[in-house]
This record gives C-alpha cells, structure tokens and sequence, in this order.
C-alpha cells in the first residue's frame, strides 16, 4: 500500500511494534538496514491474482531475510505495507509500517494473517484515497471499514493478533486483499479501475526512476 501524503500524517509517533507499545523505534525499522531490495510485481503479473500459501517455515532464516528484503522495499517504494507476492513470493505475509488517524505508527509483519469480518452493524465505511505499490502512480478513493483486526504469528510461530483504525485499517485491509490474489483495483467499478490504469500509464516511469534513485543511496 502506499504511504499517504505527508501533509495528513499526524506529528504525534507513539509506536505499537507487534501490536505491542512502545517508547521509542527507529525510523526505518532496523529490518530494513540488513535487507536487500527487490523487484515490486505490476499489476497483471499472475502471481498478484492467486491465493498465497501458507507458510511453513517459522524460525528459518529464509523467512527472516524475506521479511528484511520486504521492509527495505517497502520503503525505497515510499509504501506503508508491503504483501510478499508484490516481491513474487507466494506466501501468507506481510510486513507496514503505518500510522492510524490517531497518530500512532504502527510497524511490523504478520504471518498467516486472517482478517475477521466485523459485524455489518458495528462497521462504518470510510472513502479515502488508496495507492498500491503494484499499481504505481495511480491513486483512487476507495471505501473501507474504519476498523479492522487480522489474526496470525510472527516469524517464530508466536501468536499475533493487530488491531486497527482509521489509515492503518486500511492498510490491513489493503494488504489482506493481496494475500487472497486481490488488489485494490478489483474493489473499483470499471470506470474508476480504468482511470486507475491510465494514471499508472501515464506516470509509472517517474515512480520507477524515484525508486531506483532511492535504492541506490547508501543505508
């Protein structure tokens, strides 16, 4: 998912790591400093439109490294959640660092995540503008629940369970969606996902020279 505009993001930084408070964290995510960037799928490369699998792995170095190559990529694209087959690697994750309406930054991965559905008389639809890292360039309004909880385990097998509102329940949404063969262009009518298309064409060669200039400077 992309980030949002600087411009809304609250000065408050309380921080949840894991779902857990805490004093303080550094900005980017030290994940992020041992980790390699990848190549971020496009929409319409076939591994965005299947189900992922659940992993097996908990506790492997495999599954570690993926996670550390997942944050610095999310962040060389300026995203706010990263699903791991937007880096074609179909497994049940994903990893945000993402702030609420409330001005928290909330930053971590999940495994195996399951996204409950809230009940259809507690839930309130939001519109606001949404971006995906897979769909560079294009930014569409797109309503969503304003709260939202996903279920799953870290990359030892513990269990987690975050809970969210406002922008980062967007983001769970958003990046929940991918790990079902999802993007948030499935969620638009034809003519809004049309629109989205276009604004991809128009100026994804601008977004993918900012991400290469990004990549190259030193961490």
């Amino acid at each position: 998912m992309a980030v949002r505009d600087e411009g809304d993001a609250p000065a408050d930084r309380r921080v949840r790591v894991l779902g857990r408070p805490v004093d303080t964290y550094p900005d980017p995510a030290p994940e992020a400093r041992r980790g390699s960037v990848r190549r971020i799928t496009v929409v319409g490369e076939e591994v965005l439109s299947r189900p992922c699998q659940e992993v097996t792995a908990f506790g492997s170095p495999g599954l570690a490294a993926l996670i550390d190559d997942m944050f610095v990529t999310m962040y060389v694209a300026d995203g706010a959640g990263l699903a791991a087959n937007q880096v074609d690697v179909d497994w049940r994750l994903f990893v945000y660092d993402c702030p609420d309406d409330q001005g928290v930054r909330h930053v971590g991965h999940i495994v195996n995540p399951v996204l409950d559905q809230p009940d259809p008389g507690s839930r309130r639809l939001v519109d606001d503008s949404e971006g995906c890292l897979s769909v560079p360039g294009a930014s569409m309004t797109l309503p969503r629940t304003d709260r939202a909880t996903v279920r799953g385990f870290d990359k030892d097998g513990n269990p987690l369970i975050i809970e969210g509102t406002g922008y980062f329940a967007r983001c769970l949404q958003h990046e929940s969606d991918h790990l079902v063969g999802h993007t948030y262009l499935d969620r638009l009518s034809k003519r809004d996902r049309k629109d989205a298309l276009r604004q991809m064409e128009e100026r994804s060669e601008d977004v993918f020279a900012r991400r290469a200039l990004k990549a190259a400077q030193p961490r």
